[in-house]
């Protein structure tokens, strides 16, 4: 396996990813899209999710695709999000036919990042706008770090970011993550240099410097006394997506096996204060040749690819004014 051209989610043939971020507000939006609907489910692992029209991915429900999905930043406010990608849906006339109606189906879920630093003072909601200008931004490149879902993000001792990665299984099945890394825990062993993520690094995606050597390393948890301040507020929100033909069950069992991968990069994961989460998605354009067997290589692949993105996400972060904590790069420049 190796990573697509881009080493984005969108290697995925057919999937675009828009940003929109607010640098005063220290927040924004990340959509993720297509040209067509689109398969996909979802498995909440966390103890405080924050969703939108998530029990409609389940495998017994009736809507079989989506067309869009919104990771955001704002905590419940966050959610209104989705109304902006379902406003731009509308506009080129995409969404669920009902008789002579179209009704856009966007799940979200949200993350939370209102204590850390920006300006909250505001009077009108400013998620829909920012869901509606990420929508219109898709596109098969997109920044990572201090953008979109991951402009105000942390963790526990350092800022969080908007990470992503892919890799092409030997059977020509393309896999990639998403991820909007707000975690309470640390993606860094202590000293804030190697990555938790650095065994599964490839090249130098996020700075080369391999694991830490030392021994115990995840006992002793000093960064979440420094998380404090967020407490029953952080989360690390994902999409892992495939070109493999899957159904509503797959995407599932492809989302759970994912999660492997946010425990690889983030200690402690899936905490009572977490609302990790991970959406899996389908583009259907390849056939598995072995269903069993390539529906476990996706969901490895899946998991590694969001190992990465996490690691990428803190690597690539930068300095803003008025942040609470620094950047990765800042300490190990």
């Amino acid at each position: 396996m190796q990573p697509g051209t881009r080493n984005l989610i969108t290697d995925v043939p057919g999937l675009l990813v828009g940003n929109a971020r607010d640098d005063g507000l220290k927040s924004g939006v990340t959509v993720l899209t297509a040209g067509s609907p689109f398969c996909a489910s979802v498995h909440v692992m966390g103890g405080a999710p924050g969703t939108r029209e998530t029990d409609l991915l389940a495998p017994d429900k009736s809507v079989a695709e989506i067309d869009a999905l919104v990771l955001s930043g704002g905590s419940a406010f966050g959610l209104d999000a989705c109304q902006g990608v379902v406003s731009g849906l509308r506009a080129v006339g995409r969404g669920f036919s009902v008789g002579p109606a179209r009704v856009p189906i966007v799940p979200g879920a949200i993350l939370f990042d209102l204590l850390n630093g920006g300006d909250k003072d505001w009077q009108d909601n400013p998620y829909p706008d920012l869901g509606r200008r990420a929508f219109d931004a898709a596109s098969p490149d997109f920044a990572l770090g201090s953008e979109g879902a991951g402009t105000g993000a942390t963790t526990a001792v350092l800022k969080g970011g908007l990470g992503s990665a892919s890799l092409v299984l030997d059977n020509g099945i393309t896999v990639g993550a998403l991820v909007a890394a707000n975690p309470m825990g640390s993606v860094t062993t202590p000293g804030e240099r190697h990555f938790y993520a650095a065994p599964f690094e490839i090249g130098q995606e996020f700075g080369g410097l391999g694991p830490d050597t030392r021994s115990g390393l995840g006992r002793d948890l000093p960064g979440l006394k420094l998380a404090a301040f967020q407490e029953h507020a952080n989360t690390t929100i994902a999409i892992v997506a495939t070109d493999a033909a899957l159904h509503k069950a797959g995407c599932e069992r492809v989302a759970i096996a994912a999660h492997d991968g946010i425990g690889r990069a983030v200690v402690p994961a899936h905490t009572p204060s977490d609302g990790d989460l991970v959406f899996a998605v389908s583009t259907g354009n390849r056939q598995l040749a072995e269903p069993t067997r390539d529906l476990a290589q996706i969901g490895h692949a899946a998991s590694l690819c969001l190992t990465r993105a996490i690691a990428r996400a803190i690597s690539e972060a930068s300095p803003a004014p008025g942040d609470l904590l620094p950047c990765w790069r800042e300490k190990n420049s």
